[in-house]
C-alpha cells in the first residue's frame, strides 16, 4: 500500500459517523467512515476510493482531493500533506521534485542573531528539526549541544532518546506525538531525504512510542504553542515557542522560547539567564558548527 493509501485509511478511522451527521445504526466491525460513507460524503464512486487506497490510481484532480479533504474533516496542515502526497504518487513526472535535500549551513547573520536575543531561548532548526545552532540559553534550557554527537543533534531524536530532555516536559507524551506530526510533515516535503529515512528508521527501532506515533500518520506544521518545563535549575515554567522561518535559510527556523510578562515562569527564565551567563561553558556552549 502507498503512503497516499496509508493516509486515507488512517484519516477514514479517525472521522466518525456522529462527526459528519451520518446515521450511527448498525454494529460496526471497524472505527471510522466505511469506504461508502466517504464515498458519498465526497461526491466519489466507492471503486475509486479503493483503487486511491490500493494505489492503483495514476492520476488525483485537485477538486477529488479537496472533496476528500472536505469529507474528512481535514485541517490546513493534513489538507497540505495529502496534496504532497498524492502528487508525488499519482502523478510523479509533475510532482515537485525539486526540493531535494541541500547542504544545510549557518549564514554568519544568523549567528549574529542568535548571540544577540540573549534573554530568550533560541534553536535554529533545519530539515528534519536538526538543531544547527542555539544561544547561550537554549542550551542552558535544553542542554549542552556541543556535547551531543552530531549525528543526534536532533530536536526530535533528542526528544525521544535523552533522559535530560525526555524529561524537561510536564506532558512528554504529548510533545513526542507532535514532534512525530511535524517529522512526517517534512517527510512529504523532502520524500527523497535518506537522512530523514534513517532518522526514522532508528527511532522506530530504538522507541516503540515512536513506531506507534508514526503509524498513526498524523501531520503538522511547527508553528506555535505553550510547553511547561521542570527544569533542574530554574524550576518549572510555562513558556510560550514560537517558529519564526528565515527566508535567506530556506528550510530553517528559528524554535523560540518567551515566558509572559510579570508570570512565575518570567522569573525562572530570568534565573536561568542569570544562571547561564555565571557558567564557564561546560554547559551552555552557545553554537554548533553542523554543516550537513
Amino acid at each position: 500500500m502507498t503512503e497516499l493509501g496509508k493516509y486515507l485509511r488512517s484519516c477514514r478511522a479517525r472521522v466518525s459517523a456522529e462527526d459528519v451527521g451520518l446515521p450511527t445504526a448498525g454494529r460496526r466491525r471497524v472505527p471510522g467512515l466505511r469506504r461508502e460513507e466517504l464515498a458519498s460524503l465526497a461526491g466519489i464512486s466507492v471503486d475509486y476510493i479503493v483503487r486511491l487506497e490500493q494505489g492503483r490510481v495514476k492520476t488525483a484532480s485537485p477538486s477529488i482531493l479537496s472533496a476528500l479533504a472536505e469529507a474528512l474533516m481535514l485541517q490546513q496542515d493534513e489538507r497540505e500533506y495529502l496534496l504532497r502526497i498524492a502528487a508525488r504518487e499519482t502523478s510523479p513526472s509533475t510532482a515537485n521534485r525539486s526540493a531535494r535535500p541541500r547542504r544545510q549551513q549557518v549564514s554568519a547573520g544568523t549567528r549574529v542573531l542568535l548571540d544577540s536575543m540573549v534573554n530568550v531561548p533560541a534553536l535554529l532548526l533545519g530539515r528534519r528539526m536538526d538543531i544547527l545552532a542555539w544561544n547561550r540559553l537554549g542550551a542552558a534550557l535544553f542542554t549542552d549541544f556541543s556535547k551531543v554527537p552530531l549525528i543526534h543533534r536532533n530536536h526530535i531524536w533528542l526528544t525521544f532518546q535523552d533522559p535530560q530532555v525526555r524529561d524537561l516536559y510536564e506532558d512528554w507524551a504529548q510533545v513526542a506525538r507532535e514532534c512525530v506530526a511535524y517529522l512526517r510533515m517534512d517527510a512529504a516535503r523532502y520524500p527523497d531525504d535518506p537522512e530523514l529515512a534513517q532518522l526514522v528508521g532508528d527511532l522506530s527501532l530504538k522507541n516503540a512510542d515512536f513506531g506507534t506515533w508514526w503509524s498513526d500518520h498524523r501531520v503538522r506544521s511547527q508553528r506555535q504553542g505553550r510547553k511547561t518545563f521542570h527544569h533542574r535549575i530554574a524550576g518549572q515554567m510555562e513558556l510560550d515557542f514560537q517558529m519564526l522561518d528565515l527566508r535567506s535559510g530556506g528550510d530553517q527556523s528559528l524554535l523560540v522560547y518567551t515566558a509572559e510578562p510579570g508570570s512565575s515562569a518570567a522569573e525562572a527564565l530570568t534565573f536561568l539567564t542569570i544562571w547561564a551567563t555565571t557558567q564557564t561553558g561546560e554547559a551552555v556552549e552557545r553554537d554548533s558548527a553542523s554543516d550537513t
